[in-house]
């Protein structure tokens, strides 16, 4: 009983934390975008790049 009552303070403090950080987070913050790749097969070769591997189909 009481480890299920440690836990829910766990949680609870934990989602009053989360909710606090997300709320000093002012409107108009914007988050890094990068750019889209022209297309699918640019896409698949970096991702295959990044894991480095060959690309295959």
């Amino acid at each position: 009983m009481i480890r299920l009552l440690l836990a829910g303070t766990l949680v609870f403090v934990t989602y009053r934390l989360i909710r606090k950080t997300i709320d000093e987070v002012p409107d108009d913050f914007d988050p890094i975008l990068l750019p889209a790749p022209k297309n699918d097969r640019e896409a698949l070769r970096q991702q295959s790049a990044a894991m480095g591997v060959d690309p295959r189909r």
